[in-house]
Order: structure tokens, then C-alpha cells, then sequence
């Protein structure tokens, strides 16, 4: 008897993520990949989120919710039998995800500005077949980046994500990005991640 085909994807990390078939039961543990694959049509195959996964509404009232980005219920999860779990780099911690990789293949999406968020849409787009649907959503993106016009003058700038300690965010992230493509001047140009500033 031949072995099923299975079909091998890299994610964003590097990581290979072996399917035997197109999932059909999803887990996403990351907010923005939740509200993708609800653009993508994919409200019968998404069947489990965590509790910061507020868009859209109907899906956070009515699918399972499985902890939060960083305190995944590793229980709830194998109990919906997922068969592929959407994770992130940075919003979910690495043990986790690797405990998730020992009984379900696990994507992990690493986004730091426009160009890998757009490549994120497509990859997922692959994984769940609905690659037609994914470039178009991506066109569309690019379409509405070509139209903004950044102030005339840089606007010194000082974004934060936290407090206590105040943090604010460094070059290599998605949001500095967004911060420089519309006009602004970031105070943390010189630094990484999400530095704590006083």
C-alpha cells in the first residue's frame, strides 16, 4: 500500500510543516491571522481561538476559545483535534508552540513589516487552500499602500505599546515600519524589538 502524499510548507521561521491533506479543523492562537482566515472564508474549518481574538464578533461569541496568546490550554486545544494550528513568533512563547508541534503540525508566522506580512498572507492562503483568494486580498493591500502619502514633513515620534516599564518598539517591527511609510520620525531608530524608554 503507497504512503498518502503529504505536502511540505516552510513557515516564516524556517520550520518545515508537513500536511497530508487540506486542513479542515483550525486553530489560530494569533488575533490578525484569526480575522485572515475569516476573510478568506473560513468560518466551518476555524474552530478554536484564544480570548484576545475579538474580530469578528461572531466568531469570538460563538467558537472555542482556548486561553490567551501567551497561556494556551495545551488540553482545549487537543480536545477540538485540530489539524493545523496557526502560531507567532512573537505573540506566542516558544515552548508552547513546540509542545503544540509534538501532537499537531504547527505554522508560525514571524511578521516585521509590509513585505513579510503580505508573504504571511499568501503562505497561509497555501496552507488552507484558498491561494487564489490570498493574492487577491494581497493585491488589494498593495493597491491601498501606493496611495498613502506620507506627511511632507517627518514627525518626530515617540509610539508606545506598554507601560509600566513604558515600552515603545524598535526598527525590526512591523509597527516602526507602519510608523516610517506614513511620514513619521521614530525615537527608537537605533534600537530593537520592544525597548522599555523612560
Amino acid at each position: 500500500m503507497c504512503p498518502k502524499p503529504v505536502a511540505r510548507f516552510i513557515d516564516q521561521t524556517g520550520t518545515v510543516v508537513e500536511l497530508p491533506t487540506v486542513p479542515s479543523r483550525i486553530v489560530s492562537l494569533v488575533p490578525s491571522q484569526t480575522e485572515l482566515l475569516y476573510t478568506l472564508g473560513l468560518d466551518r474549518e476555524l474552530v478554536g481561538l484564544t480570548k484576545f481574538c475579538v474580530h469578528p464578533e461572531t466568531w469570538f461569541r460563538s467558537k472555542a476559545r482556548i486561553g490567551g496568546t501567551k497561556t494556551v490550554h495545551l488540553d482545549k486545544l487537543i480536545e477540538l483535534a485540530p489539524d493545523l494550528v496557526l502560531a507567532n513568533k512573537e505573540e506566542n512563547l516558544q515552548a508552547t508552540v513546540e509542545a503544540i508541534r509534538e501532537k499537531v503540525p504547527v505554522w508560525t508566522s514571524d511578521v516585521t513589516n509590509l513585505g513579510t506580512a503580505l508573504d504571511m498572507i499568501v503562505k497561509i492562503g497555501e496552507l488552507v487552500g484558498k491561494v487564489q483568494k490570498a493574492r487577491e486580498l494581497v493585491d488589494q493591500l498593495k493597491q491601498a499602500f501606493f496611495t498613502i502619502r506620507p506627511v511632507s514633513r517627518p514627525l518626530r515620534t515617540a509610539y508606545l505599546i506598554w507601560k509600566k516599564p513604558y515600552m515603545s518598539v524598535g526598527a525590526d517591527t512591523f509597527i516602526y515600519d507602519m510608523l516610517i511609510r506614513c511620514g513619521f520620525d521614530p525615537i527608537t531608530r537605533e534600537q530593537t524589538r520592544y525597548p522599555a524608554i523612560e
